[in-house]
């Protein structure tokens, strides 16, 4: 996307993989960063830091998942088109039926109608991800819910289940399937 400046890739530190592979179509844009942490929340925040004199407090940063390898195009621009001060996400409404459990035993079945699936990328003005991830508590799993502690409320931004999160291993195939169909 020609809105997106430069790409900050955060590393570990002892990763060696990255640079064996082959980045000249993205090379001007690209930057690997070699510092990140042991959460995500410190991942990002160590990338932020290493980053601070190619942005502004006021520069729009994406956090985007190497865990999500099939973003499609139209849903990063629909965020892009986005001008929240709050910030914005994408996200798909919740559709199947959610229970709440207690070890394997169904303990309520929640209202699913107020639920949607955080995706990234997760797009806010790079001071304020800053200040909310200085400040989070740990148990943030994503910089939305960073910047929701400091009282902020970003907004959602329909997604696609296109853009899945490869956790499991038959999420490979399906993201496969996805990328070999765009091909």
């Amino acid at each position: 996307m020609p809105q997106v400046a430069k790409v900050f890739v955060v590393l570990a530190p002892d990763d060696t993989r990255f640079a064996e592979e082959d980045w000249r179509d993205v090379e001007p844009r690209l930057e690997p960063l070699y510092c990140g942490g042991a959460s995500r929340r410190e991942s990002v925040y160590n990338g932020l830091v290493a980053s601070r004199d190619e942005w502004d407090a006021e520069d729009w940063m994406l956090v985007h998942d190497a865990a999500r390898p099939c973003l499609p195009a139209r849903d990063l621009a629909a965020l892009l088109a986005q001008n929240d001060e709050m910030g914005a996400i994408l996200a798909v409404p919740v559709s199947d039926t959610v229970k709440r459990a207690a070890g394997e035993r169904i303990i309520a079945t929640e209202e699913r109608s107020q639920l949607w699936l955080a995706q990234t990328p997760q797009m806010f003005r790079t001071g304020l991800l800053l200040q909310a991830l200085q400040r989070a508590r740990r148990n943030v799993t994503d910089e939305a819910s960073a910047v929701e502690q400091l009282g902020f409320k970003p907004r959602l931004v329909v997604g696609s289940r296109e853009n899945i999160k490869v956790t499991w291993p038959e999420d490979l195939a399906m993201a496969e399937s996805i990328l070999r169909r765009r091909a």
